[in-house]
Parts: C-alpha cells; structure tokens; sequence
C-alpha cells in the first residue's frame, strides 16, 4: 500500500472519539426538545424553510446535508480499492452482509414490527412512512463513524479503508434500484424521479467533491498533515450540520411525538434488531471463513451500521420533513452511539473465543503495528 494510503489508514483508524461523536446521542436527544419546543413557538419559520425547494429537494436540506456527507467522503481515499483483495474473506462477508443481507433483513423486520405488531400503537396513516424510513435506513452502509468503531476494536485500518472506499463506490449504483425494489414489494409508491436526483445529489456529486478536494489536499501536503488539519475543522461542522437538519425535523413531527411518546420507542426495535443481527451474522461468517479478528471486527460493525445522514437526506426528499419516514431515519441516528458501543464491547469481549478456532491468525500475526516513517535526511521536524 502506498505511503498515501498509510497515512489515511493511521489518521482514519487512530482518531480519537471526540466530544461531539461521544455525546452524539445526548444532543439528538438536546435537539428533540429544542425542535418540538421551538415547532410550537415558530411554526411558520419551519413551514418557511419547508417551501424551498426545487423538484422535491429541499434546498437549505440540502446544503446541510453536503455539509453533513462531504467532510466524511473526504476521509475516504478512493485508491485504496487496489488493496481489494489483501483481505478477500472479510471484503466478502461485508458485501454480503451490507448488500445482500441488510437492506432485505431490515424491510422484513419493518414489515413485522412496524405493520402488524405495532400496527395498534401507531398512526395508521404513517405505518407505510415509517416502514419506508426503515427501509432507507439500511439500504447504505455507514462512511464515517465505521472509522471510529474500527479504531475502538482494534480493526486492521487498511480494511477498513478499503471496504468503506468500495461501499462508497457500489453505493453508487445500488442505492436506488435497492431502496426502490424494497419500497416497491411494500406496496410504497416510488418516486423515481426524486429517488435518482437524491443518489445524484447526496452520493454522486459529494463523492467527486471530496475526492478532488483530497486529492488537491495531498498534492499540496504529501505528508497528509494538511488533510488532518481540515478533517479536524469540518468534523464538528458536519455533526453541527447533522444536529441542525435534526432540529428542522422534530419543529415538524413535535405534535405527532408529543400525541404518541412511544412512537420512537416503537421504532427503535427492529432497528436495534437489524443491529445485532446484521453485526453477528457477519462476525461468525467471518470466524467461519477464518478471517482474522482485527478483519471481523471493522466486518461486524460495517455491516451493521448505517448511513443515516443519506437516509435523513433522501427521506426528506422522497416523503417530506413532517413525514414518518423521516422520523423513522431520526431513530437510526439517536441510538447509533450507544448500541455500536455496546457492539464494540461484544466484539473485544470474544476476541479470545473467536481465535480459538484452527487457522485463525492472533491479531499480532496479522495486524502488526505499523512502522513510522523513517526521518528524512536533513530534515529539522519534530513531529510525532
């Protein structure tokens, strides 16, 4: 791997968890209370802020989303698709589970949970919403936090990298006839046309955004330092972003959550299903096929998270601010924090478990520290 993509791997995969990434699930809940109470003082602001728009895109939505996805895309360094097939095994369990596993698992436990179980608890007008929000919930793998849970269970950054990079990619091309087949056999009418404009708006042009950026970035500072610096800055610009667009939600669903507190509650189960489901499957897949465990760790979480900024963004898009399925995408984000931790902590605890098994490599066979560069000739820094 080239020393551009060593780079990217170090700053990708040792990142700290920051205040904001740590507490994220305490300001969505901040931002409950602020959007409803604000909703009731200034419905017409929101209303206001709803009327932008340009076939069906909502513009300042828009340009919060863009601040939300690019700054992590920028993370992503598309080269590192060569090193594909370093780690074979754990690639394929991953796309297995992300692409052919996931979005399906998680439109059928909608379908039982939210159309029939739930179905009582519920506004009978927004079931059909609220199953698509599901739906758009899991139907892309998550970019940026992946990073931080990788580097929480130890996981080999140079997977890691390769196989967000590859998701971003396929995401591309799958997302839409995905999400439109799924909204399809639950009988939701598909707006294709707003469903393409969204994967063009919120992947295609982000995607080329952030590649170029990076790309002038690192020919301007081959040593990525310049990189990191913008990394650090445009981080707490995104989840401020995030944490905006959550405020413009709850000033439109404030009065169907306050009507019916357990809504949220309601929804959370099949996502925290599709959680720990997704994420064991993919961890014993991986032991199965004897990938090691710096490779089954990143492999579990991958599969198991989500990219809940798009699915904010398309939700908006394809049903409106004050629909359910927007509100149902809210949920994802809400209980990300704590349940990828608690999955995390799974993965450590079993890691002796998991190498018990023949033929499976210890994690300091398979993922040795990486080596510093070594000091150039002359040079006077004293960096770390």
């Amino acid at each position: 791997m080239s020393s551009q993509c060593e780079t990217t791997a170090k700053h990708a995969g040792g990142a700290p968890m920051g205040v904001f990434e740590r507490y994220l699930t305490l300001w969505v809940f901040l931002c409950i209370l602020i959007g409803i109470g604000l909703g009731h003082l200034a419905p017409g602001v929101f209303h206001a802020v709803a009327a932008i728009e340009v076939a069906r895109i909502n513009l300042p939505v828009a340009v919060l989303i863009w601040l939300m996805i690019i700054p992590m895309l920028l993370k992503i360094d598309l080269k590192a698709l060569k090193g594909v097939t370093e780690h074979w095994r754990g690639v394929g369990v991953t796309l297995f589970i992300n692409w052919a596993v996931k979005p399906f698992s998680m439109a059928l436990l909608a379908w039982l949970f939210i159309g029939v179980l739930f179905r009582p608890w519920l506004p009978a007008e927004q079931i059909d919403s609220y199953i698509a929000g599901l739906i758009l919930l899991a139907a892309a793998p998550c970019t940026a936090m992946v990073f931080v849970w990788s580097n929480l269970s130890r996981g080999e950054p140079h997977f890691t990298l390769t196989q967000v990079a590859l998701n971003d990619v396929i995401m591309v091309f799958a997302f839409a006839p995905i999400v439109g087949l799924l909204l399809g056999l639950a009988a939701i009418t598909v707006p294709w046309d707003t469903l393409l404009l969204s994967v063009l708006l919120y992947i295609v042009v982000p995607l080329i955004i952030a590649n170029v950026w990076r790309t002038v970035l690192l020919m301007q500072d081959p040593s990525g330092e310049t990189l990191r610096r913008v990394l650090a800055v445009m981080q707490p610009l995104s989840l401020i972003a995030l944490l905006v667009t959550l405020v413009l939600l709850f000033g439109f669903q404030g009065e169907q959550i306050i009507a019916q507190p357990l809504i949220i509650a309601l929804l959370a189960v099949p996502i925290l299903i599709q959680v720990f489901f997704n994420s064991g499957l993919a961890y014993l897949l991986n032991r199965a096929v004897r990938s090691p465990h710096c490779v089954a760790g990143p492999s579990a979480l991958i599969g198991a998270s989500n990219f809940f900024e798009l699915a904010v963004a398309t939700a908006i898009a394809l049903f409106g601010f004050n629909s359910g399925a927007a509100l149902a995408t809210v949920v994802g984000v809400l209980i990300e924090v704590p349940v990828m931790l608690l999955v995390v902590n799974l993965v450590m605890r079993t890691q002796g478990w998991y190498e018990s098994r023949p033929g499976i490599p210890t994690y300091e066979e398979c993922c040795p520290p990486i080596a510093p560069a070594p000091a150039r000739a002359g040079s006077s820094g004293g960096g770390n």
